[in-house]
């Protein structure tokens, strides 16, 4: 009984610093959008994702460094690149560009198709399968997020708004399953930031355009563009990796539906905009759907030699 319990203290202590991983994940990429609101007014979507992500590539280099992690193995790159385009790049820039071309309401119904398109990459590509618990949750948690973008929206939308926010939701899917089957090979650390490093390559087209607007920008609007940089990129990309390592991807991606949620009470918090009753209600039924997605089902996670890494 004994030695039975003690094999079981670092499992549980294991889910709980993944638990406390997704925490700060959810509540950084939150704190983000307050933050991209503030520096967007300064920045165009491609400057300040460029800026984001040199930042985001400093200070992960850094800690890689210090840490003594080499260069991950060759075969764990074609996933490093899938995550570096299609997340830290493609997501960062059509998700900022696409918020200027479409309300509030069509972005979250648009980019919070995201997840249910991971859930079904990962049940197809990454053989996670299709638990029915998960499906049911993550339709709850949409329909959540949509009634909270909905009380926030204008009605001003345009095709291209549209087509940006399904770019973001397609780059988002595509890369988080790219970054699954490289973190079976590589460490968290190694992934997050060498993704992050062909993220930023993969943005220097807008290096002219950055530089004009670091220019013209106020000091406080940079400094918003390395927080994002350093905290809801750096830290909450690694962190995400750390919790996508002992999780499975669908139902990890789930729990993104949460984000909008910290969203209306941050900017209640910090902006002192007191959110609606449709935007509770579909906080609520977020939780709620994000909830019933991350209940276990029996299925061993598909990655768990990837554990050694960290």
């Amino acid at each position: 009984m004994i030695m039975a319990h003690a094999a079981a203290e670092p499992g549980k202590k294991d889910g709980i610093k993944t638990t406390l991983a997704v925490a700060i994940t959810m509540l950084l990429w939150a704190s983000a959008f307050v933050g991209i609101r503030y520096a967007g007014a300064y920045f165009s979507p491609g400057a300040l994702a460029l800026g984001r992500l040199m930042a985001g590539s400093v200070g992960l280099s850094a800690i890689l460094v210090l840490r003594g992690e080499g260069l991950p193995p060759l075969s764990s790159w074609p996933g490093i690149i899938g995550v570096g385009v299609f997340w830290f790049g493609l997501y960062t820039v059509t998700l900022n560009w696409g918020e200027q071309h479409a309300d509030a309401g069509t972005a979250a119904l648009v980019v919070g198709t995201g997840p249910l398109l991971l859930a079904l990459l990962s049940g197809w590509l990454l053989k996670e399968g299709f638990p029915p618990r998960l499906l049911i949750g993550i339709t709850i948690a949409f329909a959540g997020a949509v009634l909270v973008g909905l009380s926030t929206g204008d009605g001003h939308t345009t095709v291209l708004g549209v087509l940006l926010c399904l770019a973001a939701a397609t780059g988002y899917a595509v890369g988080v399953t790219a970054q699954k089957t490289a973190l079976r090979r590589a460490s968290a650390l190694q992934v997050t930031t060498f993704g992050c490093v062909v993220g930023t390559l993969a943005c220097l087209p807008f290096a002219g355009q950055l530089v004009n607007d670091l220019a013209a920008a106020p000091l406080g609007a940079s400094l918003a563009m390395v927080y994002l940089g350093l905290l809801p990129t750096a830290l909450a990309f690694y962190t995400w990796a750390y919790a996508l390592v002992r999780t499975p991807a669908g139902r990890l991606g789930a729990t993104t539906y949460a984000v909008p949620v910290l969203v209306v009470f941050l900017s209640w918090l910090l902006l002192g905009e007191v959110p609606t009753p449709i935007a509770l209600a579909g906080g609520g039924l977020a939780l709620l759907g994000v909830a019933v997605s991350r209940a276990k089902w029996k299925r061993a996670d598909s990655a768990p030699a990837a554990e050694a890494h960290d």
